[in-house]
């Protein structure tokens, strides 16, 4: 079909696109006509095109591809963390930690009056601050230069970290697979996911130094515990990377380190010392509860500046009360304590479900993390639509994928909080799911 678009400017040529893409004559997915042939048949400059083109792309209509052309954004929405809305079947899917195993906030509630906090002061209640500077400084090679801020979560402190240095359709490397709300933030913000591999040593070095060579202005990843494969940076591999960055200082590297006190893994960064434009995140809520919406984020002084004009006192402040109640509960030994003990239990039950699966046929490694990621034979899709018969509720790896074909062959499994019986039967289902699988699979190829 061909398409009626019009406009001698560049703001006519915009809106008679926008046009088309409202009424679904351009539909999400499909290609724009190429500059010099859109150029041609309206007869106007070529620049007065490429400027229509930027002007959707900043609005978010269109997404740009290089030379895969400019493309209509797909808005499907991406899935998210978290329980199934009305489910009848047992999830283990959620990426959920333990609610028993979720510290009880009460005594330290009941300690939280005090002065109020009035407009003006700031932002960081001095005490939390005292205390997150020692958190956040050990194995961090800048750490003298750092400036720190606190977000309502680490998915809050990622945006507004690439909201204040990136512009729409600007490219941003991402681990493939990736955590769904990496993904997320992402596509809502306008930028260009380019996909970085996996492995078990974390991000490879290949697939890094592949996405600087297209233009990544941002580097988003996960040096231990990365959701959802569980894999955590070796000290050869950080080097590496860190090697491959030295020609790039400029790129902003964001580390997310959700799982810090929980993991059992030590951390190792990826930003050097002498590298300009860094942030590392640590958020509260996978051991004080994800209703803890509050991060800590340790940068070079320029981006915590950035950050700090997109966290105006008096709008989007974290509130003070919610900062002294992380403090008193981070710096009570109970608390401490219970932390430790539910990241060994993390840790012990997912190697045991580990073991239940190779017994019943299927092999898998349990890395560091809330959660599992199972390799299988055959699609994981077809394997979970087998485990729902079964009334299990389980995540496949195609939804955690950018562009890794394997992904569509794993499952994302949270097993920690099943007991023992519970565990033996999902081990038992996810083997009885595979075969069922593979066979209807040889059935279909047979026809």
């Amino acid at each position: 079909m061909e398409l009626d678009i019009r406009g001698r400017s560049a703001s006519e040529i915009a809106d008679s696109l926008r046009s088309l893409i409202e009424r679904g004559d351009l539909r999400p997915g499909e290609t724009l006509p190429p500059v010099r042939a859109l150029a041609d048949g309206l007869g106007v400059n070529r620049n007065t095109v490429v400027a229509a083109y930027r002007q959707l792309a900043q609005a978010g209509v269109v997404v740009s591809r290089g030379r895969g052309g400019t493309r209509v954004a797909d808005l499907a929405p991406v899935a998210q963390e978290g329980f199934a809305a009305g489910s009848v079947l047992r999830d283990v899917g959620t990426g959920n930690p333990d609610p028993d195993l979720i510290p009880d906030p009460s005594a330290a509630l009941a300690a939280m009056a005090g002065r109020p906090v009035l407009y003006g002061e700031p932002v960081i209640d001095p005490a939390l601050e005292d205390w997150a500077r020692e958190w956040m400084r050990t194995g961090l090679a800048p750490a003298e230069q750092m400036r720190l801020t606190i977000t309502s979560g680490a998915a809050d402190a990622v945006e507004r970290l690439l909201a204040q240095a990136l512009t729409r359709d600007d490219a941003v490397a991402l681990e493939d697979p990736c955590f769904l709300t990496s993904i997320h933030t992402v596509r809502i913000g306008g930028y260009r996911a380019v996909p970085v591999p996996v492995d078990d040593e974390g991000m490879t070095v290949e697939g890094l130094r592949a996405a600087l060579d297209q233009g990544v202005r941002a580097v988003v990843h996960t040096p231990r515990a990365q959701n959802p494969t569980g894999a955590s940076l070796s000290p050869q591999r950080a080097a590496e990377l860190r090697a491959v960055l030295r020609d790039h200082p400029y790129v902003l590297v964001i580390e997310d380190d959700h799982f810090s006190m929980l993991s059992r893994q030590p951390f190792h960064s990826v930003i050097a010392a002498d590298h300009r434009r860094w942030a590392l995140v640590r958020s509260v809520s996978k051991f004080l509860g994800p209703d803890m919406c509050l991060a800590v984020t340790a940068s070079d002084p320029e981006t915590a500046e950035r950050l700090a004009m997109r966290l105006t006192p008096g709008t989007t402040w974290v509130s003070h009360l919610l900062q002294r109640l992380t403090l008193a509960l981070v710096t009570d030994a109970a608390t401490l304590a219970a932390i430790e003990r539910a990241g060994a239990h993390y840790a012990t039950r997912n190697a045991a479900f580990v073991s239940r699966l190779a017994t019943a046929g299927v092999p898998a490694q349990a890395g560091d993390g809330l959660n599992l990621w199972i390799p299988l034979p055959v699609p994981a899709r077809a394997v979970s639509e087998q485990l729902m018969r079964r009334g299990w509720l389980a995540r496949p790896g195609d939804e955690f994928v950018l562009g890794d074909a394997r992904g569509s062959h794993r499952l994302r499994l949270t097993v920690h909080d099943l007991d023992d019986a519970d565990a033996d039967r999902l081990a038992a289902d996810v083997a009885a799911a595979v075969r069922a699988a593979g066979g209807r699979l040889v059935m279909r190829e047979v026809a």
